[in-house]
C-alpha cells in the first residue's frame, strides 16, 4: 500500500501552508480595494486564481499521499522518479493546453498597407517614405512552451521538493522518538537483568557469612539472622524501585557493616561515617554496597590487621561516597562474579558521562571513589 499514515503535526504544517496560500488572492483584493475607492471587490479573479491553485493542489495531494512515501518511506527511487516525472510531464502538458489563442494563423501574408490602421496619410502626387514600406515578414509561431509555462513548472518543481523536505523532516522525527523509546526499553531491560543478578549475588555472600559464624558464635548468627531480614526486607520491597530515599540506603549498608562485625575480631579497624540527617533526595538502591561487600570479601585478613573505611558525603545534589580497606595477601573468597562490573555497567546506562569513578589498586591499599548525581 503507497498510502502512508501522517502524524498529525504535518497534517496541520500542510494545512496551514494551504490555508495561506488560498487566502493569499483575498488578502490581496482586500488591500487593493481599500486603497482604492473606486475599484470594485472582484471574485472572479479570486476564484481565477483559485482555479489555477486547485490543480497544484490536487498534484501535491497525489505527490504527498502516494509518489513521496515511495522515497520517503520505501525507498523506491526509480519508481518514485519515474512516477513523478510523467506527473509532471502531464502538468506540462496541461499547462500549454490552457494557453490562450493566438490572434493570427500560421504563414499567412501581411494585410495591405493602405487597410492597416498605422499607414500613414500622404498625398497622392507626392513622394512616399522609405518606412511607408516595411520589409514583407511572416508570423513567427509561438514556442512550444512559454515564459509562463516555465514560471508554472518550476513552482510545480519547488512545491514538490517542499514536501519532500517537510515528509523527510517528520520522518526523521519519528525515527528518532522511535529509537529514544528503543533505548529507554533497552536500558529498562539491561537494568532489570541487573538487578536480578544482584540479589542472588549480595544474599549467596551474607549467607556464606551466616554459615561461618554458625560454627563460631550460635549467639551471633542469631543476631546476623535478624540483619539480615532487615535487609531482605529493603532488598524486597526497594531493590526493584528505580530509586530509593539516601536514608533507607545509607540505613542498609549500616545494616550490612553491622552485620559484618558480628563476623571479624577488633583486628579488623571497621570505620563508617554516613549523615544522620540526609536530604530528600533518591539514589539508585544497591548502588553503593558493591564496592564495601567487595572491601570485606578482598580486604580482610585473619592473620593481620585490616581495615576498611567507607564515607560519604551529600553536597547540593551530589553524592561523594569513598572506600577503601587494605587488600589481603589472599582473597577471603573466590575472585569473579558479577559485582564490580554489574554495578559499572549500571552507573554506564544510569549516568553516562554524568558520573565520576575512580578506582585505585595500589600494593597494599584498594581505593574507591564514586561521584553520582541526585534526582
Amino acid at each position: 500500500m503507497w498510502m502512508q499514515k501522517q502524524s498529525k503535526y504535518e497534517n496541520m504544517a500542510y494545512v496551514a501552508l494551504w490555508g495561506l496560500l488560498f487566502a493569499a488572492p483575498l488578502l490581496s483584493l482586500y488591500v487593493r480595494t481599500t486603497g482604492d475607492d473606486g475599484m470594485a471587490f472582484n471574485w472572479q479573479e479570486a476564484f481565477m486564481v483559485w482555479r489555477r491553485l486547485a490543480v497544484f493542489l490536487l498534484i501535491f495531494l497525489v505527490h504527498n499521499f502516494f509518489l513521496a512515501p515511495l522515497l520517503i518511506h520505501r525507498q523506491k527511487r526509480w519508481q518514485y522518479v519515474l512516477l513523478t516525472v510523467c506527473m509532471i510531464g502531464l502538468f506540462t502538458f496541461y499547462q500549454c493546453q490552457q494557453r490562450p489563442p493566438m490572434a493570427h494563423g500560421f504563414n499567412h501574408e501581411p494585410p495591405p498597407f493602405e487597410l492597416r490602421e498605422d499607414f500613414p496619410k500622404h498625398r497622392e502626387d507626392g513622394p512616399r517614405h522609405p518606412d511607408y514600406f516595411p520589409k514583407h515578414h511572416r508570423d513567427v509561431p509561438p514556442a512550444i512552451i512559454g515564459e509562463h509555462d516555465i514560471i508554472a513548472i518550476v513552482i510545480l518543481i519547488l512545491m514538490l521538493g517542499a514536501n519532500l523536505g517537510i515528509k523527510g523532516y517528520f520522518k526523521t522525527r519519528e525515527d528518532q522518538k522511535k529509537l529514544l523509546r528503543l533505548e529507554k526499553e533497552n536500558l529498562e531491560q539491561q537494568l532489570e537483568y541487573l538487578k536480578y543478578q544482584i540479589n542472588p549475588h549480595f544474599f549467596m555472600n551474607t549467607l556464606n557469612n551466616i554459615h561461618a559464624l554458625v560454627d563460631i558464635d550460635a549467639e551471633k548468627a542469631k543476631s546476623t539472622i535478624l540483619e539480615l531480614s532487615k535487609m531482605m526486607r529493603f532488598v524486597l520491597y526497594e531493590g526493584d524501585k528505580k530509586g530509593v530515599p539516601l536514608t533507607r540506603e545509607f540505613g542498609f549498608i549500616r545494616n550490612y557493616i553491622t552485620l559484618m562485625r558480628l563476623r571479624y575480631t577488633d583486628k579488623v579497624q571497621i570505620s563508617i561515617d554516613l549523615p544522620a540527617q540526609t536530604p530528600d533526595l533518591m539514589i539508585p538502591p544497591l548502588m553503593l554496597i558493591t564496592f564495601i561487600e567487595n572491601a570485606f570479601k578482598h580486604g580482610v585478613s585473619y592473620q593481620h590487621a585490616s581495615f576498611i573505611e567507607v564515607k560519604a558525603e551529600v553536597q547540593g545534589d551530589t553524592l561523594y561516597f569513598s572506600c577503601r580497606n587494605s587488600k589481603a595477601e589472599k582473597s577471603n573468597e573466590e575472585k569473579g562474579g558479577v559485582g564490580l562490573a554489574n554495578v559499572k555497567q549500571r552507573l554506564k546506562l544510569l549516568y553516562d558521562n554524568d558520573y565520576s569513578l575512580k578506582i585505585q589498586d595500589d600494593s597494599d591499599v584498594y581505593s574507591v571513589q564514586l561521584t553520582i548525581p541526585l534526582s
